[in-house]
């Protein structure tokens, strides 16, 4: 049984955490989990991964952002994601196509046509069967992203962008609501993860 679950969200929304506590919990019921992440996931991915979030590359336009980031999941999608889901892996990423559309696409300007069509080449149509939206108000955000020793170039930017962000989000899911679930990351890690959970029992996805 393959199944393709992606995360999304603000930075410190708590994916990371609620990725290992789902790959945990799948384990021990005996079910064959990949993890990976956006972007990077790939030997060249790790390396795209490094130009984009360098604090450095300041003079970075949004659509070397943009291709970047599908060449990255351009090659995580052939070498890792199609033939995990081959195999009949349950594959969990943190992040994926929507992050692109939310984040160059809306809030950077270029516009979600533009991004669907990048994608659709770097990913060979790939679609996540579930995807959990976690929310968080941009102030819970900087709270948990002040906790960090380093912040990458995107986690720098400022409250304003942030409430940008969670707001196309919002507006992403409410136009894919079979396949997008918000859920208020705002709560303990553990109530998230039940919610999760939950969510995965009732669609008969676990």
């Amino acid at each position: 049984m393959s199944l393709f679950i992606t995360f999304e969200g603000i930075d410190g929304s708590g994916k990371t955490l609620q990725i290992k506590l789902l790959k945990e919990k799948l384990e021990n019921i005996g079910l064959d989990v990949l993890v990976a992440r956006e972007p990077g996931g790939t030997k060249i991915g790790e390396k795209v991964r490094n130009i984009v979030i360098d604090k450095n590359n300041t003079e970075m336009s949004y659509t070397t952002e943009a291709l970047l980031y599908a060449t990255s999941r351009a090659q995580l999608v052939d070498e890792v994601l199609k033939p995990a889901l081959a195999e009949g892996k349950i594959v969990v990423l943190d992040r994926f196509v929507d992050s692109s559309i939310v984040y160059q696409g809306k809030v950077r300007g270029l516009g979600e046509e533009l991004i669907v069509d990048i994608n659709k080449y770097a990913t060979n149509g790939l679609v996540p069967d579930i995807t959990f939206l976690l929310d968080v108000t941009p102030e819970v955000s900087i709270k948990r992203r002040n906790k960090r020793f380093n912040v990458d170039r995107l986690e720098s930017e400022g409250a304003e962008f942030f409430q940008n962000l969670r707001h196309e989000y919002l507006h992403l899911a409410s136009k894919e609501r079979k396949r997008i679930v918000v859920i208020n990351s705002a709560m303990s890690p553990n109530t998230t993860n039940k919610i999760i959970s939950k969510v995965l029992k009732n669609r008969k996805l676990i």
